[in-house]
């Protein structure tokens, strides 16, 4: 069935607009590791691309390489209007076939048109009909490798997505937004005391984050748009550990306010503070359930730190964690049926994966310092923090654990990354 899809593109890209400094260097994305069985499919270059400040056609390439899941083939100039030789892709080996156009148009906006057909059963499989200003080319591309992903594996690429991490260079850190494919880079923050912690609101337009810019841990909350900030958590002691509710209300953290560390959770806006954990222990990270019903967190009231869950509104907390005697930084998927966290074993720091309904554990790195797991919003992938070399990069894992990317950066460490959610 043909789908034809339209987007509104005048708050498009909320988000990118920081208002802060240009780009910095961007990232450096090499791939690792491929998929099991990659699907062929055949993108051919989009009739009049040349209109657009970048190819189409090469954005769309690049991210579905970048996903490892297909086997991209290149094809010659072809519009979606043109009559599709089925038999002559099949015979290339394409199980599928992309074409496009891009027209521009007297507003000085572009049109984007794009079709995806299915070379074995000879039929058409989506279409997209989108026109935004030249600025947002690169969005286009995206989202149309996000169709592509979804029509051809059945779940939502993540493409069309944004990614935050902290970078520091000498005494300087910065909290940076990019596109997940690490261009668009843009400085939100810049502070020459440490940006740790940030975490997405769930429509994408905020960044909440804890800075030790007044030389105490503080929870702020950060506007992308207007660049206005504000204070959610500075109570006495350690504020820390901001994650959102799934319905962008509250924010839950950690906080020591009563002389040891316990999850609280508090207002978008700073009011309503409220605790929700009661141990003689260390309750810190908390993260919001996907449906937020509960809030799994990171305690050593067993004797060393393991991974609980418990309801929202407080009550007996159930560990979850069992394998090993470390585990830390919970992160759920957004299905709620897999969580991501830190163990240690056998002296490294590792990613590791928990199917939630078997109790099937599944290591996913084989670096030795990881940190700060992230899930994709389609939960297909996990972002993370590590270190080669004595620097500090990113590293994105499948959740099988078969395809793997490294992301770096000329400007010194990175660290601390948080996935966004699908741009609108």
């Amino acid at each position: 069935m043909m789908i034809m899809k339209k987007m509104s593109y005048v708050v498009l890209c909320a988000g990118l607009m920081l208002g802060a400094t240009g780009a910095q260097a961007q990232l450096r994305v090499e791939i690792t590791g491929i998929g099991s069985n990659q699907i062929p499919v055949a993108i051919a270059n989009f009739a009049n691309e040349s209109a657009a400040p970048q190819s189409i056609s090469d954005i769309v390439k690049a991210d579905l390489a970048r996903s490892g899941v297909f086997k991209i083939i290149d094809g010659a100039e072809m519009s979606e209007t043109a009559p599709v030789s089925y038999d002559q892709w099949k015979s290339r080996g394409a199980d599928a076939l992309a074409a496009g156009s891009v027209q521009a148009m007297a507003d000085g906006r572009l049109d984007v048109r794009y079709k995806l057909f299915d070379t074995i059963k000879s039929t058409q499989l989506s279409s997209m009909n989108n026109a935004a200003a030249p600025q947002f080319n690169r969005l286009l591309a995206h989202k149309i490798a996000d169709d592509i992903y979804e029509k051809l594996t059945g779940t939502k690429g993540a493409f069309s997505t944004r990614i935050a991490y902290v970078t520091q260079s000498g005494r300087e850190y910065r909290l940076e937004v990019a596109d997940a494919d690490g261009e668009g880079i843009q400085v939100a923050l810049r502070s020459n005391e440490p940006i740790i912690s940030p975490s997405w609101s769930p429509d994408g337009t905020k960044v909440a984050y804890v800075s030790f810019e007044k030389k105490k841990p503080i929870v702020y909350v950060q506007n992308l748009v207007t660049r206005q900030r504000t204070i959610v958590s500075n109570e006495k002691g350690s504020n820390s550990a901001p994650s959102w509710s799934p319905d962008g209300t509250r924010l839950a953290v950690a906080l020591s306010r009563d002389g040891h560390t316990q999850v609280y959770t508090v207002n978008a806006d700073g009011s309503g503070l409220r605790r929700v954990s009661n141990s003689s222990g260390i309750d810190t990270e908390p993260q919001f359930s996907a449906d937020g019903q509960s809030i799994y967190f990171t305690s050593d009231r067993s004797g060393g730190p393991q991974i609980y869950r418990m309801s929202v509104s407080g009550g007996d907390a159930k560990r979850v964690t069992f394998g090993g005697s470390y585990n830390i930084s919970p992160r759920i998927a957004s299905d709620g049926k897999t969580l991501a966290y830190i163990s240690r074993r056998d002296g490294n720091f590792q990613l590791y994966a928990l199917d939630l309904a078997s109790g099937q554990e599944l290591r996913l790195s084989d670096t030795a310092n990881d940190e700060s797991p992230s899930f994709s919003p389609n939960g297909k992938y996990i972002m993370y923090a590590t270190e080669s070399g004595r620097r500090k990069s990113l590293a994105v894992v499948s959740v099988d654990g078969r395809v793997k990317q490294r992301l770096t950066t000329q400007a010194g460490n990175i660290k601390e990354p948080t996935w966004g959610p699908f741009m609108k």
